[in-house]
């Protein structure tokens, strides 16, 4: 989950990777240091972000080559000694390391016994000193010293490495993190995500598991960690430097809630023909018959991920009548695994990297199963991995807690659902032209609701230092508040959980009072009665009510000591357009709270660890 940036060339390599480094850390943001090359190794490493590393180093350096990190804390707290880069024990080579080395405690035992001294908690810096331990007994080939000592390595790593004895190359590898080379004019880049490198280039080899680069700034070689030359497709990057700058809004996160409408259009053009009722899916089009022929479905994910999961399971169920179960990828890897042939797996990842995700698709291809990904990132492992599958085209998403790649996954497991539908004859004619048409309209929807967004300052302003909320929904609403109170647990660090309406009375019943607000997502028409005797029941016990409603709705409207009206839609798409006041809602409290909106305490936006 920790940025990984890099550079060789002609620029002056501080100021690329301090830049780059910014760019990635949304990634992790305890701490952040550079190796770089001035004559001999310069460390400079601190806790804190990446601004507080800025302001160590010298405007005098002209280091041409160096490697950069941001960190998010795994093994060893915060600190100035736990931040990357690592040393080996003379101080020739530096490392910084996203992962996790599972065995590095064996691994420091035997290091410490040849007279190896740890200074600091991480398991990084085991590494460091174990490619030295093999380098002094093959100081002819580092390449071959690193493959060696990756080689003992139990766990995962995306790693990037420089020697004060080789000051003309970087060496990187992968296994189960994210790295990148981007290929430049007289110059290369490394780094753990696209973003740190667009402005230099648009050309990027993706490194696979286990394989290992030596990267000059002219050249680049890729093997096998066994030593097997490999010849790698460059690819084009579609990212522009626009995409991934705030464009005058304060956070990230303000602003992808407001890209909404164009992330969905953008999702929804060349795929939906309103005017013929049709669906393209180029992505799936090869495998539309065996998922129509699919025993059930699986979709497994992590996080908001997982809650768009849930919306899909509805849309699979009630359009294409097939059955799905939707599962947590981090616990989907440990149960006894009865995925197999005939079955379909849907892995859903707005990264396309997250590690327990990656882990289950793998698991299920070697069960037979055919395995499609949702995901936002081109390129990314889980892109790469799946069968088939279909991209977001959200756009980059910077901010941590997911906004416009929650309503696109949702958009994309809704084109899918009726896709799938229309294949089995599942939904007539007229229902499937009639959803096709509406949901060509929820990106103008969408456009609506957010030109009144103002209307939930109120309700923000006096529920800011409220220490619990309550969410409840039913049917397509019930994902919705699972989404909306992890948004404000993320990043306004109120406690809060979304239940199905109906398990109130099964326990969280018990916390309602006059100081608890309890959000209520009434946007699906056939549930309408059951959430007013749910609301009824909330009020009886002075609790405080936030209603999310559609146009119209005036019976839970009067009910409501707020509330915040959405466009009328199929009860299928309410999820689109319910989700968004709350975002909104999440986004105003923690900034009353004077919370750090993008970069919330503890969390990662990529969770490439287990």
């Amino acid at each position: 989950m920790c940025g990984i940036v890099g550079y060789i060339g002609e620029k002056r390599a501080s100021d690329v990777i301090i830049k780059g480094l910014k760019r990635l850390e949304y990634r992790g943001y305890d701490s952040a240091g550079v190796a770089l090359f001035n004559g001999e190794l310069e460390i400079k490493k601190c806790k804190g972000k990446v601004v507080k590393l800025e302001s160590l180093l010298t405007k005098d350096d002209q280091a041409r080559v160096g490697i950069g990190h941001t960190r998010w804390a795994t093994h060893g707290e915060p600190n100035d000694i736990n931040s990357h880069p690592h040393t080996s024990s003379n101080g020739k080579l530096a490392l910084v390391h996203n992962g996790i080395i599972e065995n590095y405690n064996s691994l420091k035992k035997i290091l410490e016994s040849k007279g190896h001294t740890f200074y600091s908690q991480t398991d990084t810096e085991v590494l460091a000193k174990l490619i030295e331990d093999v380098y002094s007994k093959n100081s002819d080939d580092f390449k071959k010293s690193v493959q060696i000592a990756l080689s003992q390595i139990e766990g995962t790593y995306g790693v990037a490495i420089i020697h004060s004895d080789f000051p003309d190359q970087i060496i990187v590898a992968r296994k189960g993190s994210p790295l990148l080379i981007g290929v430049g004019d007289n110059e290369m880049l490394i780094a753990s995500d696209a973003s740190a490198v667009a402005e230099y280039t648009d050309q990027v080899v993706y490194l696979d598991d286990g394989e290992i680069a030596v990267i000059k700034k002219d050249d680049y070689q890729v093997h096998t960690l066994d030593d097997n030359s490999l010849i790698k497709e460059v690819h084009e990057l579609a990212l522009s430097i626009e995409e991934i700058e705030k464009g005058g809004y304060e956070f990230f996160m303000h602003k992808e809630i407001f890209e909404q409408p164009k992330a969905i259009s953008d999702c929804l053009r060349g795929r939906l023909d309103p005017e013929n009722g049709t669906i393209t899916l180029g992505g799936i089009k090869d495998v539309l018959e065996k998922m129509a022929d699919a025993k059930r479905l699986i979709i497994a994910a992590c996080g908001t991920s997982w809650h768009s999961g849930i919306v899909g399971e509805y849309l699979f169920e009630s359009l294409a009548k097939v059955s799905v179960e939707v599962e947590y990828a981090s616990e989907l890897r440990y149960k006894e695994s009865l995925i197999g042939e005939g079955d379909v797996m849907i892995v859903i990842s707005q990264s396309g990297e997250t590690a327990d995700t990656l882990a289950a698709l793998r698991q299920a291809k070697e069960n037979g199963a055919l395995v499609l990904g949702v995901v936002n990132v081109v390129g990314s492992t889980i892109a790469r991995e799946t069968d088939a599958g279909v991209y977001i085209h959200a756009g980059p998403e910077i901010g941590v807690a997911s906004t416009k790649a929650f309503t696109g996954q949702v958009t994309v497991l809704t084109l899918m659902a009726i896709k799938l539908a229309q294949v089995k004859g599942t939904i007539s004619k007229e229902k499937a032209d009639r959803l096709i048409k509406e949901l060509n309209r929820i990106p103008s929807k969408m456009e609506k609701i957010l030109e009144k967004s103002s209307e939930l300052d109120a309700v923000s302003n006096l529920f800011s230092y409220a220490p619990n909320f309550l969410y409840l929904g039913r049917s397509f609403g019930f994902p919705v508040a699972l989404e909306g109170a992890l948004k404000l647990k993320e990043i306004s660090y109120i406690h809060a959980e979304g239940y199905p309406a109906a398990e109130m009375k099964h326990g969280p019943i018990a916390l309602i009072d006059e100081m608890m607000p309890v959000v209520v997502i009434a946007g699906t028409n056939h549930t309408n009665d059951k959430m007013v005797s749910n609301i009824e029941e909330v009020r009886a016990r002075k609790g405080r009510i936030i209603s999310i409603i559609t146009e119209g709705n005036e019976e839970v409207e009067n009910l409501s000591e707020f509330s915040f009206s959405v466009p009328d839609t199929e009860d299928e798409f309410s999820p689109l357009l319910t989700v968004i006041p709350l975002q909104i809602l999440s986004y105003n409290i923690a900034v009353n709270r004077g919370c750090d909106v993008d970069q919330p305490r503890n969390l990662a936006k990529s969770v490439t660890v287990e």
